[in-house]
C-alpha cells in the first residue's frame, strides 16, 4: 500500500491507515456515486471526506501502475497546487494506493469536508436558486480568475464546485479534481470550459455578458461561441446517452420485472 500524506496529518499515518482499512465498513455514504464512492468520517473532532475511486478495468490497471499516476494521486498533487495558488478546495489529508506487481487496484483519496450552501446544480434545478443572476455572475468571475491563472478543470460540470454563501459574497471550492491542466489558455479553450454547465440559453446569456466584460471582448462575440459550443456539448452528451439506454436496456428491464 502506497500512503502520502499532507504535512499537517504526517503524524497521524496510522490512525488514518486504520481509517481506510476500515472503509467498506464505516463511515457514512456521502452523494449516490455510481462509479466511485464517498463517505464521511468523525475524525478528531471534525468531519473527513474519504473517496474510494472505482478498480480501473484491465488496460487502466497497468497503465495506472506503470504508466500514468492514479486519479486519488492528482486528486491530492492538484489539491495541493490549487491551494498555493489562491484556489479553494477542500484541504487534501492523504492518499491511498493498493497495487500489485503488475496492477493499480484500488486508490483512496482523503479530504477535509467542507460545509456549502448550493452547487452550480441548483441554480439549474432549485426553485430558490434557479437563474440567481448575483451567483451566476460570481461564478463567472471565479472561473476567469481560473483561466487567468492557466488552470484548465476539465470536469467544470454543475456538481464539481461547492458555493458557501459569505457576509460579501461568495467563496468557491474545486472538487472532482482529478482532470485538470496547468497551462496557457486560448479564447476557445476558455470558453469552452463552460459548455457543460447548463442548456439553459438564459443562463448562458448572463455568463456571456459577465465573461466578456472581464476578458475585454465583444459581448455578441462570447456569447455566440459560448452557445455554440454549449450546444455541441449537449449534442454529444445526448447521444452518448442514448447510445448507453441502448447498450444496457436489459438493466432497466431487469429493475421492473
Amino acid at each position: 500500500m502506497v500512503k502520502v500524506f499532507s504535512k499537517k496529518y504526517s503524524n497521524q499515518k496510522e490512525a488514518l491507515t486504520k481509517l481506510i482499512s476500515s472503509f467498506s465498513d464505516s463511515g457514512k455514504i456521502f452523494g449516490n456515486g455510481d462509479r466511485n464512492t464517498i463517505k464521511l468520517f468523525q475524525y478528531n473532532n471534525q468531519l473527513i471526506n474519504v473517496k474510494s475511486f472505482k478498480i480501473p478495468h484491465l488496460i487502466n490497471k497497468i497503465a495506472y501502475r506503470f504508466f500514468r499516476n492514479s486519479k486519488a494521486e492528482r486528486s491530492f498533487t492538484y489539491a495541493q497546487k490549487l491551494l498555493s495558488m489562491g484556489i479553494l478546495t477542500p484541504y487534501p489529508i492523504a492518499y491511498f494506493e493498493e497495487k500489485s506487481t503488475f496492477s493499480l487496484l484500488k486508490s483512496y483519496y482523503i479530504s477535509e469536508h467542507q460545509n456549502y450552501d448550493l452547487t452550480f446544480r441548483e441554480l439549474i434545478e432549485d426553485p430558490k436558486y434557479i437563474g440567481n443572476e448575483e451567483i451566476l455572475r460570481a461564478f463567472t468571475n471565479f472561473t476567469f480568475q481560473l483561466h487567468e491563472k492557466g488552470i484548465l478543470f476539465k470536469d467544470h460540470s454543475p456538481g464539481n464546485t461547492l458555493i458557501k454563501i459569505i457576509d460579501n459574497g461568495y467563496d468557491f471550492y474545486l472538487v472532482d479534481l482529478n482532470r485538470m491542466e496547468f497551462k496557457e489558455l486560448d479564447f476557445e479553450t476558455r470558453i469552452n470550459n463552460f459548455a457543460k454547465l447548463t442548456p439553459k440559453k438564459e443562463m448562458i446569456k448572463v455568463m456571456a455578458n459577465e465573461y466578456a466584460k472581464l476578458i475585454g471582448k465583444e459581448e455578441s462575440k462570447v456569447f455566440d461561441e459560448m452557445w455554440r459550443l454549449t450546444e455541441v456539448f449537449q449534442e454529444k452528451y445526448h447521444k452518448k446517452m442514448a447510445l448507453k439506454r441502448k447498450i444496457f436496456f436489459w438493466k432497466e428491464k431487469y429493475k421492473n420485472s
